[in-house]
C-alpha cells in the first residue's frame, strides 16, 4: 500500500493544542440595566406567547361530548 514519507503533513497543526498564548483576551463588557431589562422583557413576552397560544388552542384540542351524544341520539331516530 501507499505509504507517507512524513508522520503528519501539517506538523504546526499537531502542536497547536499545546500552544499557549501570554495575550489575555479583553474582559468582557457589561450589560446595562436596559440591556439587561430589555432581555427580561424578551423572555417574559416569548413565554406570555407560548402560554396564551395554550390556553387559546385547549377549547380547540379539547374532546366535545356533547356534539358526540347529539350525533348519536340523530343517528337513533332514523
Amino acid at each position: 500500500m501507499f505509504r507517507r514519507r512524513e508522520p503528519v503533513p501539517f506538523a504546526f497543526l499537531a502542536e497547536a493544542d499545546r500552544f499557549r498564548s501570554n495575550v489575555a483576551p479583553p474582559p468582557s463588557e457589561r450589560s446595562s440595566a436596559g440591556q439587561i431589562a430589555g432581555r427580561w422583557l424578551l423572555g417574559l413576552t416569548i413565554v406570555a406567547a407560548l402560554v396564551g397560544s395554550l390556553v387559546i388552542g385547549m377549547p380547540a384540542l379539547s374532546l366535545d361530548h356533547s356534539a358526540q351524544s347529539k350525533q348519536s341520539q340523530a343517528s337513533q331516530g332514523r
